[in-house]
């Protein structure tokens, strides 16, 4: 995986006092996830470049990096102890590519989602995801139809 760099001053953001930080493009996508399961927007939007956008199979897209801090945000407050994980990586130069786990509780009880991501980066930021999934309200759990997750170990358990 090529290394990426991201400057951010000690308090977090793009903004004076900058501190290098190297990451490649998988340790910025668990920083993301982690950031997604327990930070805050500016926690989240530090891992994107400004005009950054995601799209996705069940809405619209969501551009520039503090509206995706918030958004993210608002689906974590919406799915109790919601928490995502990456299960697979394989990165090559400015794009990945990740199988992802998200646990979380709904009021029927916990369930699991699993999806695709594509990913572009720039100057080590995200710039760019491309999300493959599905969503259905009235059955939370969602995967690959008869995949076998359980019996391999590099799937984070299903709830």
């Amino acid at each position: 995986m090529l290394a990426q760099s991201l400057t951010r001053s000690r308090s977090g953001g793009h903004q004076n006092n900058p501190v290098k930080i190297i990451m490649n493009n998988r340790e910025r996508i668990d920083a993301y996830f982690q950031a997604c399961s327990v930070g805050t927007a500016n926690d989240i939007a530090d891992h994107f470049t400004a005009d950054a956008i995601v799209y996705d199979t069940n809405h619209k897209p969501v551009q520039g990096a503090a509206t995706i801090g918030a958004f993210w945000n608002e689906i974590r407050d919406r799915w109790q102890q919601a928490h995502w994980y990456v299960d697979t990586c394989i990165s090559e130069g400015d794009v990945a590519a990740i199988e992802w786990t998200m646990t979380g509780i709904s009021g029927e009880g916990e369930f699991t989602v699993r999806g695709s991501e594509h990913y572009r980066f720039e100057a080590g930021l995200i710039a760019e995801i491309r999300q493959y999934w599905t969503f259905n309200r009235t059955a939370l759990n969602t995967a690959l139809v008869e995949f076998p997750y359980s019996a391999r170990a590099i799937y984070h358990a299903a709830k």
